[in-house]
């Protein structure tokens, strides 16, 4: 079954997140690939992460295919303008891409391109009406495509950003112009995230919340350093204070999937360099049914 029709079941989904590489050496991405294959249901490749050069999404995902893993293309409205975002939609389809992420990516003035020019030509709202305008066979130049592309198109929210009453407005939008799953920035109060769906709850679409693997306490102030995360004290002090940092953080990670379990349609996984622990953090929060 495909991710899309996933969609449709009320299986609890859960997806992960690789980043390319910086050179041509994909050995590293395949070997954390592997240890997603067969445990999570789609793999997130990012698109130029913080706004760090690397090998493209597109062939990484593509790569993906080729081993039998379904992968979310990420595409972000930074670096291209409407011509090359329409190519970029219709090229993953022509490879058997149907997974798409839609969103604005990081600003160029926090990568190491601070001269890099950000394109924006088209915000996230605009882009998920292409992919949805292509569809149907027409361009956004009003001209007809040699054959309709067909896109499972997500989109991304941040329910801990304030005011969250923008983020509602975010989602809604997103929604109507034809997003048909989310996933969120990193969630480490569930009552927060309980509070968003609340006011979302009139809207038919998934959402699977971030969860972030903290690896140690330097990690928690790289995670402070990213726009809408908020890690409570109580999570920063069991870092702090644990023989090994690693393990809290894994365990960390199965609680917050297990207490989401109730309240959400799955979870978004980044474990950021450290993919390996997935399996563990799955089995820890799932059970080891969720394996047989």
């Amino acid at each position: 079954m495909k991710f899309k029709e996933k969609l449709k079941s009320d299986k609890f989904l859960i997806t992960a997140e690789l980043f390319p590489p910086r050179g041509i050496d994909i050995s590293s991405f395949l070997r954390r690939s592997r240890c997603l294959s067969g445990i999570v249901d789609a793999v997130n490749v990012t698109d130029n992460q913080r706004a760090s050069m690397r090998v493209g999404s597109l062939a990484m995902s593509k790569i993906l295919l080729e081993h039998m893993i379904e992968p979310i293309l990420q595409i972000t409205t930074r670096d291209k303008n409407r011509i090359a975002l329409q190519s970029e939609l219709l090229s993953a389809n022509v490879l058997g891409i149907d997974n798409v992420l839609l969103l604005s990516g990081d600003h160029p003035n926090i990568g190491e391109y601070i001269g890099a020019k950000a394109v924006y030509d088209l915000d996230t709202i605009q882009l998920i009406k292409t992919a949805r305008l292509l569809e149907t066979g027409i361009d956004l130049a009003g001209k007809t495509l040699c054959g309709n592309p067909k896109f499972c198109v997500g989109a991304v929210i941040n329910p801990s950003a304030q005011p969250v009453d923008l983020q509602v407005l975010m989602f809604e939008k997103k929604a109507k112009a034809g997003a048909e799953f989310f996933q969120t920035q990193a969630i480490f109060d569930v009552n927060i995230y309980m509070d968003f769906l609340k006011k979302i709850k009139k809207f038919n679409v998934k959402v699977l919340p971030g969860v972030i693997l903290i690896k140690s306490p330097k990690f928690i102030q790289f995670l402070r350093s990213l726009a809408g995360v908020n890690i409570p004290q109580k999570i920063e002090d069991r870092i702090c204070s644990a023989s090994n940092p690693l393990d809290e953080g894994i365990k960390i990670c199965s609680e917050t999937i297990n207490a989401l379990r109730s309240c959400a349609d799955g979870v978004h996984i980044m474990a950021i360099g450290t993919e390996e622990y997935i399996p563990e953090i799955i089995k820890n929060s799932m059970g080891m049914s969720f394996f047989i």
